[in-house]
């Protein structure tokens, strides 16, 4: 069994990390850090996982890692940077934040308002898109976890751009979300009557994912790329879905998108002319793309909808862990969706 530890668990991820981990057949959790929550049982936070056996919330200070193989980081923003740059260096890292997600540290200051703590750290970071860069996973020691509205764009857009298939220059993504994508820490937009019956667009055309975007359609397309993308607000719990319009022949996108994903475990490309839909995906690690044909010639819509806790982030970090490990990357993941 892997010894592996999660800090900051008392969140939505922490505690789908928990949920996953729970079924995994070669990792155990040795420890479980929530400085707010230290000394509870992890069963009185999260009551849905009280008929677990599991080690009682501490401070990070207090944990042993000695014969931790594995820690899964998920801490806010800033805070993540700082631990690990003081974790022991026999350890495997899976960081959730933004932290290590952007290569250029200037580019990290311009989305998340401040210098990189842990500049030398970052240059040795790995982008966790499983997909894309499996090879690269499994020899890291630190694997940044993309962002789970970055996920969602990535995955149905890259392989179209590195084939050339699309314009750079005309990507629109319209990307609806659940309220958990904000963290568990209280907030009054947050509130059910202030979400509940309604939806919104927020950080319009200002997104922190835009960092992501650029970075990797920049890199896949081989020359500078820009889309324009505005999230918003869907009065549900779990669930990402992206449509995406673009310039190119329907078919031929969809053709491209079966062909590379064809082989992937985690990755179902629907019949040309479907759409998926979040309630087909919630709890699990799958991601569904759809492709069909728009009413004017020589454009598309691709669709993309997976869970934002699983596949968008700790479902993410877990194929990522199994990797490091040297294990099959689908231990753990296998669980069919939700549904109803």
């Amino acid at each position: 069994m892997k010894n592996i530890v999660i800090l900051g668990a008392s969140g939505y991820t922490g505690a789908e990390l928990v949920r996953l981990l729970a079924g995994h057949s070669q990792m155990q959790i040795s420890a479980l850090s929530a400085d707010r929550k230290a000394g509870m049982a992890y069963g009185d936070v999260f009551p849905h996982l009280r008929h677990l056996n599991l080690p009682t919330l501490c401070k990070i200070d207090e944990i042993n890692f000695e014969g931790v193989e594995l820690v899964f980081c998920a801490l806010p923003h800033a805070t993540s940077q700082r631990v690990i740059k003081a974790l022991p260096q026999h350890v495997k890292i899976v960081d959730l934040s933004a932290d290590f997600r952007l290569r250029d540290v200037a580019e990290y200051a311009k989305w998340y308002g401040g210098a990189h703590a842990a500049v030398e750290l970052q240059k040795t970071a790995v982008y966790g898109l499983t997909e894309y860069y499996r090879e690269e996973i499994r020899a890291a020691r630190l694997v940044a976890g993309t962002g789970c509205n970055a996920a969602t764009g990535l995955l149905p857009i890259l392989p179209l751009l590195e084939a050339g298939l699309i314009d750079p220059d005309e990507i629109i993504i319209d990307l609806l979300t659940g309220v958990s994508g904000a963290g568990r820490g209280a907030k009054e937009g947050m509130l059910h009557a202030e979400v509940s019956e309604g939806a919104h667009a927020y950080a319009i055309a200002s997104h922190r994912h835009l960092g992501e975007f650029d970075q990797e359609f920049s890199k896949a397309a081989g020359q500078a790329v820009k889309v324009s993308f505005t999230p918003h607000l869907l009065p549900q719990n779990r669930g990402i879905l992206a449509t995406i319009y673009v310039r190119g022949e329907a078919e031929a996108l969809h053709a491209a998108l079966a062909q590379k994903y064809a082989d992937e475990p985690f990755i179902y490309v629907l019949p040309f002319g479907q759409a998926p839909a979040t309630r087909h995906v919630r709890g699990s690690n799958y991601c569904h793309i759809g492709v069909t044909a728009d009413r004017k010639t020589g454009r598309a819509i691709v669709f993309s909808a997976l869970d934002n806790l699983t596949k968008g982030s700790s479902g993410q970090a877990l194929q990522n862990a199994n990797l490091m490990l040297g294990l099959d990357e689908r231990t753990g993941l296998e669980m069919a969706p939700l549904f109803p």
